[in-house]
C-alpha cells in the first residue's frame, strides 16, 4: 500500500486573498483543486502569513510587505483542504509582531494542524511536526506512515527566535557553518526520536526550507550542496520554497530535492516572463517509508485562488520544469496532465 503526500509552495492567505474571502465560501481559495487535495493521504504547505486579526505591522526594520489573514476563515479553509502540517519558518510569521505569531500558533494547535519552524522560543521552533498517515486516504487497513517535518529559513534575520524570544528557526545555508549543522542536526534528532516512538509501519523525514531570494529560477551551488547533505543526514524529501517560481528537481540517493515549489495561492503581481502564478502540486508516493515517485500536477493562480492549470499554462510549466530539472540529470515521464519522476529505488 502506498501513501501519497502532497507538498505545496507558498500559501499566502492575507491581503487581497483575505478580503476576497469575505464574500465567498471558505474553501473557495482552493478552486477546483479542493477534491484533489482532500484525496491525498497527507498535505504539507508553507504558510506564508500569520493567522490573526491582532497586532501592528512590524516597523523595527524596513519591511515592504505585511501578510496577515483572519483565522476565522483560514483555519476552516486549511481543515477542508486536509492540510496536516504548516511550515512556519519564513519571512512573514512576525509581520504583525509577537501577538499575531502567538495567535497563529494557538489557532493551528486548537485545530490539530501540526506546525514547525517557528515558536515562542528557538527551542519550540526546532521541534518537528509529527503526523501519522494511512495509505489509501481514510480507508482502513492501509499502511501507516509516520512523518516528521522540520522547517528552517535563511530569510529575515530579525525574525530569528532565540532562547527567550519568539520567531523562526533561522540558519545560514552553508554546510560548513558549525552553527547551522548543530541546529539542523538537533532538530533532525528530535524528529528521529519522535518517529522511534511511533507505532506506524514505516517513517519519513521531511525538511521544509524557505530559502533564497524571490524570482530566482535556479538554486545556487550552496543550496545544492546543502540539499544533498540533508539527504545524507537521513531526510527523505527536501521541500523548498521562497523564490515564488518553481526551480528544478534533483534526485540524490533516490530522494527528491525540490529546490522551490513556487507559489500555490496568493495575490502577487505576475511577472510576464517568470510566470509566478504557475506552479505545481507535488505529490510524493511513499511505500515502506521509501519515496517511489514524485508526481507534478500543474496549477495556476487566478482571482486569489488556486486552480488546475489550463492546457496552455500546464504545457508551459511542464516544459520549464523539464528544462530546469534536466540540468540536474532529472528526467520525467508524462502521464496525462502530470509529470512523474521515478526515484529509482528497488
Amino acid at each position: 500500500m502506498t501513501v501519497r503526500i502532497g507538498f505545496a509552495g507558498d500559501v499566502m492567505l492575507g491581503r487581497l486573498v483575505d478580503r476576497r474571502q469575505e464574500r465567498r465560501a471558505v474553501d473557495a481559495v482552493w478552486g477546483d483543486l479542493l477534491e484533489r487535495l482532500r484525496g491525498l493521504d497527507g498535505l504539507i504547505v508553507n504558510l506564508e502569513c500569520c493567522l490573526s486579526t491582532r497586532g501592528e505591522p512590524w516597523t523595527r526594520t524596513d519591511r515592504p510587505f505585511h501578510f496577515r489573514a483572519d483565522p476565522d476563515w483560514t483555519i476552516p479553509a486549511l481543515e477542508r483542504a486536509g492540510v496536516d502540517v504548516c511550515a512556519l519558518a519564513n519571512n512573514h510569521v512576525l509581520d504583525y509582531e509577537e501577538v499575531a505569531l502567538e495567535d497563529t500558533l494557538e489557532r493551528l494547535d486548537e485545530a490539530g494542524i501540526e506546525r514547525a519552524g517557528a515558536g515562542r522560543s528557538l527551542d519550540e521552533a526546532l521541534e518537528p511536526a509529527v503526523i501519522s498517515l494511512t495509505g489509501g486516504g481514510t480507508a482502513a487497513g492501509g499502511e501507516d506512515l509516520a512523518v516528521a517535518v522540520v522547517s528552517f529559513t535563511d530569510n529575515t534575520p530579525e525574525y530569528a527566535a532565540d532562547e527567550n524570544s519568539p520567531g523562526t528557526a533561522r540558519i545560514e545555508i552553508d554546510v560548513e557553518n558549525e552553527g547551522t549543522r548543530a541546529l539542523v542536526r538537533e532538530s533532525l534528532e528530535r524528529a528521529r526520536e519522535a518517529l522511534s516512538t511511533s507505532d506506524a509501519d514505516s517513517s519519513l523525514l521531511v525538511a521544509s526550507l524557505h530559502w533564497g531570494p524571490n524570482m530566482v529560477e535556479r538554486p545556487p551551488d550552496s543550496f545544492r550542496e546543502f540539499g544533498r547533505w540533508l539527504v545524507e543526514e537521513g531526510v527523505g524529501v527536501v521541500h523548498g520554497h521562497s523564490a515564488h517560481v518553481p526551480q528544478g528537481i534533483e534526485v540524490h540517493e533516490g530522494r527528491p530535492i525540490c529546490y522551490d515549489a513556487g507559489d500555490f495561492v496568493d495575490d502577487y503581481a505576475v511577472d510576464s516572463r517568470l510566470r509566478n502564478d504557475r506552479s505545481f502540486l507535488f505529490t510524493l508516493v511513499v511505500e515502506g517509508g521509501d519515496p517511489r515517485e514524485l508526481r507534478l500536477t500543474p496549477t495556476e493562480i487566478d482571482d486569489c485562488r488556486v486552480l488546475e492549470a489550463d492546457p496552455e499554462a500546464a504545457e508551459w510549466s511542464r516544459e520549464r520544469v523539464r528544462e530546469l530539472s534536466g540540468e540536474f540529470g532529472t528526467e520525467f515521464e508524462r502521464e496525462g496532465e502530470e509529470l512523474v519522476v521515478d526515484l529509482g529505488l528497488e
